[in-house]
C-alpha cells in the first residue's frame, strides 16, 4: 500500500456517483479549497450508465446516504490528478465520535463497489 502523504479535513457538497464526489477541503489557516472532485482510491464502483446503471444507482445512493453533506477526513497518496483531472484519495468517516470507518472499504463490504489497482 503507498504511503498517505496529507489528510484533510472535508465536507462532502454532492456525491456523483459510487466511487467520485465533490468535497470544499479545508486547508487549514482559513483556507479552502471549494468544489474539489475526489475519486475513491483503490475501488470501482458501478457505472450510472449502460447496463450496470440498476447497481450504479443503489452504490451512488449508499454512498450519498452516507457521506451526503457530512465531514470527512481525505487521505491523499500522491498530489497528482488521475486521467480526469479528479484528486485521489481515502475517505475517513467518523461514525460514532470516536472511532472513524474507511468510506473506501465500506463500499466494497457492503458489495456497493470491488477493489481495483489502478
Amino acid at each position: 500500500m503507498q504511503k498517505v502523504l496529507y489528510q484533510y479535513k472535508a465536507v462532502v457538497t454532492s456525491v456523483y456517483d459510487g466511487d467520485t464526489c465533490t468535497v470544499d477541503i479545508d486547508l487549514g489557516l482559513h483556507t479552502w479549497v471549494r468544489g474539489e472532485k475526489i475519486r475513491l482510491m483503490r475501488i470501482n464502483a458501478p457505472e450510472l450508465k449502460g447496463k450496470e446503471r440498476k447497481k450504479g444507482l443503489l452504490s451512488k445512493n449508499f454512498l450519498k446516504d452516507l457521506i451526503g453533506g457530512k465531514e470527512i477526513i481525505i487521505a491523499t497518496f500522491k498530489d497528482k490528478k488521475e486521467k480526469y483531472g479528479r484528486y485521489l484519495g481515502e475517505i475517513w468517516l467518523n461514525k460514532d465520535g470516536k472511532d472513524y470507518i474507511n468510506v473506501n472499504d465500506l463500499l466494497v463490504e457492503k458489495g456497493f463497489a470491488v477493489y481495483k489497482e489502478y
